[in-house]
C-alpha cells in the first residue's frame, strides 16, 4: 500500500468511505435527499486542501454542519469509518494524518453544535 498523494486518490477514499456511510443505518438517514455526485467535489476539494494542502477551499465546513441533530456516537461511527477507509486504502504519513484530520473535524463540530445547543 502507498500513501496518499493526490486528488484522485482522495476522490477514491470520498467515494469509498461514503459508499460505507450510505449502508450504515445510523448516518444513512443524514444523507437522504443529498445529491451525491454533486456534494463529492466538495468533500474532496475539502480533504485535498487539508491533506495535500490543494489550495483555494473557503467553505466552512462547521457551520454547513450545525443545522444538523448530531450528537456523539454519529461522529463516533463517521470517524471510526473514514479511518476503517483509509487504514484499507493507504499506508504513510499523509494517511495517519488524515485519520488524526478526521478525529479533529469531527470533535470540533461536535463541540459547536454542542455550544450552539447550550444558547438556546
Amino acid at each position: 500500500m502507498k500513501d496518499i498523494t493526490n486528488k484522485a486518490e482522495i476522490e477514491n477514499l470520498i467515494e469509498i468511505f461514503y459508499g460505507k456511510v450510505f449502508q450504515n443505518e445510523v448516518l444513512a438517514p443524514f444523507f437522504k435527499g443529498l445529491d451525491f455526485e454533486a456534494h463529492k467535489p466538495q468533500m474532496v476539494h475539502f480533504w485535498s486542501f487539508v491533506l495535500i494542502s490543494d489550495p483555494g477551499y473557503k467553505t466552512n465546513v462547521t457551520e454547513k454542519h450545525l443545522h444538523m441533530p448530531l450528537r456523539a456516537e454519529h461522529f463516533e461511527i463517521w470517524i471510526k469509518l473514514f479511518k476503517e477507509t483509509i487504514d484499507e486504502l493507504f499506508l504513510g504519513e499523509t494517511a495517519e494524518m488524515a485519520k488524526q484530520r478526521a478525529d479533529l473535524v469531527g470533535w470540533t463540530i461536535l463541540e459547536k453544535i454542542k455550544a450552539k445547543q447550550n444558547k438556546n
